[in-house]
């Protein structure tokens, strides 16, 4: 999440040999003009790896060796502390800096907001959580009791045997669409997927059939974003509502959320900190990637004008005004946040009396296939248009534009690695044969005119 400008600075600082440090350090300082006599104050958190507690105190000594003050929290999730950072940096108006702070604050919005729900009987009120070995099991475990009265979760993957992310976790989960290991699940049981350090979350169930359905970013963003429409519908307020995608956004999405919900959609380039900038644009911005990292952004006026309309306005609207302030309440200020998703989540099924099904069944994602070919220099395809197109090499756009015209309801995109000489090539279709077709015809086009290396792309999954 760090400016670009930074980003670049970090580099000087890791690659700096250990005698230039002083000297690299000096140079950022004056290049952002940093006061070097204001107090630092660093806030520490760590995971349940082994290397973890080693790597922490590295980090104290280096603050200390630097004059710096620091708080330990010992072991967090991520997003926690994301959260312990933002309420620091309020002067504690966004709430406590610790982590019963961070339990309460959340739980006492979801059950707030679960009174509301008029649903009877245990249906919405079970879930299956597979926590990827990670920390999110020690949390999650920790604050079970805080809101038990609306949610009862079952922990698989809780990091007492396996692996972390070992066959298990919303990577795994949305890769290999099938289930973790070391999770039973029965026909239509409501089950989800952290990630290891528990800021992504993704849905799944079987159906009576036994086939296995995943609920990923796109369908969460829908969820979440058709309710807030609604309640700011029945409130009567005409705020900005964004929900802002990548290219990997399955188009059937995109279009329901546009022509059905009539909300706005945006689209950035890969990466959490490119749509969480452009969901800081909207007065409520909402933002997922398929892989399920994503939150919703409400700007501070937002925040305000709501916690005005629970108190002035008559029974219903203000009963709508104050569902929204719980909700607010229960998004984490992080850049994505399981736990605090989850919650939202099991919140707006309970409200709506959704089933998981039924929130399957709001659109049909488009069947679509991702590959990958290896190229001699990935730096030869250079895109525009959120990564939709491609400028070089010449011809590839075109290429493309051709081929996608022989499919129904059809789109490809390629874009290049960030990290290592391969293309990615996402393709959608009316079906998963012609998605498949496309995805194998774009690939040898990026092969033949952008430098392949190695076997041509074969057809066959």
């Amino acid at each position: 999440m760090l400016a670009p400008s930074w980003e670049e600075h970090a580099t000087c600082l890791a690659n700096a040999e250990e005698q230039d440090m002083q000297r690299v350090l000096i140079d950022i300082s004056e290049k952002e003009a940093v006061n070097l006599q204001q107090d630092a104050f660093v806030v520490i958190g760590r995971d349940t790896r082994p290397s973890s507690e080693k790597l922490s105190q590295s980090v104290i000594d280096g603050v200390t060796v630097l004059g710096g003050q620091f708080h330990d929290y010992g072991l967090l999730t991520t997003p926690q502390l994301h959260y312990m950072v933002y309420c620091r940096n309020t002067g504690g108006r966004y709430g406590k800096a610790t982590i019963e702070g961070y339990y309460q604050k959340l739980s006492k919005a979801f059950v707030e907001l679960t009174k509301q729900a008029s649903c009877s009987g245990d249906e919405y009120r079970s879930l299956k959580v597979d926590c990827a070995n990670g920390i999110g099991a020690l949390k999650l475990r920790e604050m079970e009791h805080y809101f038990s009265q609306g949610l009862s979760v079952q922990l698989f993957n809780d990091g007492s045997k396996g692996k972390l992310n070992h066959l298990c976790g919303a990577d795994f989960v949305k890769s290999h669409q099938k289930p973790p290991q070391g999770m039973e699940i029965k026909s239509n049981e409501r089950c989800c997927s952290f990630d290891g350090d528990a800021d992504r979350i993704v849905y799944y169930y079987h159906d009576a059939d036994g086939h296995f359905h995943l609920i990923d970013g796109d369908k969460i963003a829908t969820l979440i974003s058709s309710f807030l429409k609604e309640l700011l519908v029945e409130i009567g307020e005409s705020l900005n509502i964004g929900v802002v995608q990548t290219a990997y956004a399955n188009g059937s999405s995109t279009r329901y959320l546009e022509e059905v919900m009539k909300v706005p959609v945006y689209c950035t380039k890969t990466g959490v900190k490119h749509l969480h900038h452009k969901a800081q644009e909207f007065d409520i911005g909402v933002y997922f990637e398929a892989n399920g990292h994503g939150t919703a952004l409400f700007s501070t006026a937002v925040e305000m004008k709501i916690k005005q309309s629970a108190e002035q306005l008559e029974d219903k609207k203000r009963k709508a005004a104050k569902m929204l302030e719980n909700i607010i309440d229960l998004f984490n200020q992080a850049a994505g946040d399981a736990i605090s998703d989850m919650l939202v989540i099991e919140a707006i099924l309970a409200l709506k009396g959704l089933t998981v099904q039924q929130w399957d069944a709001l659109y049909t994602d488009l069947p679509n296939r991702q590959l990958k070919v290896q190229v001699a220099d990935r730096r030869v395809i250079s895109t525009t248009d959120a990564e939709r197109q491609a400028v070089t090499p010449p011809g590839l756009q075109e290429a493309i534009n051709d081929l996608v015209k022989k499919y129904k309801l059809s789109r490809a995109f390629v874009r290049p690695s960030g990290t290592e000489d391969v293309v990615r090539v996402y393709a959608e279709a009316d079906s998963q044969e012609s998605a498949d077709h496309l995805a194998h015809e774009v690939s040898l086009a990026v092969f033949q005119l952008a430098g392949g290396i190695g076997e041509r792309p074969q057809p066959g999954f």
